[in-house]
């Protein structure tokens, strides 16, 4: 277990980290302007679980692999920066209101985006540098497995970023029907959505591997 006197430290500095937006919020909150709060919601849960496999691999040593080899960060962030840019340009070329949606679009919807958010943040090799360059501060050699106490702790920081991108769908679920209910700006939403994600694949490719962000 980690020192407990360091967990408020870790607490703290999680929360700053996380009130920071990143890529992964912004993905978020672009969701939660497309598809309203329920879809906000579903694609944060996809990008927690997405972080939980970062930390199980870190945890496990195999992030260093990422780390270590700037040809494993290219292909693993080029993976990631080509999904987001075809993200972007299927939302804007093949763009289809959903309507009278059923049950079963709904349910079609929902899986989708919660898989998305899994792959944008799986394939996000910062992820990984991120987690590598900040647990290990927090982890006490002299206080049992290093790897149980590297999984704990990324439990615990997806579990504050779970909430943390909570807070910012339901801002962006508000402003979902009050910007796109205006007939005039939601004949342009499916541009002002596919740029945001052709943007963030655009900063995904050109990202560096020193680079350590924010997931």
């Amino acid at each position: 277990m980690p020192d407990y006197s360091n967990l408020g430290i870790f607490f703290a500095a999680s929360l700053v980290i996380l009130l920071t937006p990143g890529p992964a919020v912004i993905y978020i909150v672009t969701c939660s302007l497309d598809k309203g709060r329920r879809a906000g919601f579903i694609s944060a849960l996809g990008i927690a679980v997405g972080g939980l496999t970062h930390v199980i691999l870190a945890s496990l040593g195999l992030s260093v692999l990422i780390a270590s080899s700037p040809i494993a960060f290219a292909i693993i962030k080029y993976i990631g920066a080509g999904y987001l840019l075809l993200l972007g340009i299927r939302k804007i070329f093949f763009y289809k209101d959903a309507g009278a949606s059923g049950p079963s679009q709904n349910l079609k919807t929902n899986r989708g985006m919660f898989f998305q958010g899994i792959i944008v943040n799986v394939f996000n090799p910062k992820t990984a540098l991120f987690f590598l360059a900040f647990l290990p501060q927090f982890v006490d050699t002299s206080r049992g497995s290093l790897s149980l106490q590297f999984a704990l702790l990324g439990f615990l920081f997806i579990s504050l970023a779970l909430c943390t991108d909570s807070s910012y769908v339901m801002l962006a679920g508000s402003g979902y029907s009050r910007i796109f209910s205006n007939a005039r700006v939601s004949k342009i939403q499916p541009y002002i959505i596919g740029g945001i994600y052709i943007i963030l694949g655009i900063l995904t490719a050109v990202s560096g591997i020193k680079t350590q962000g924010i997931p």
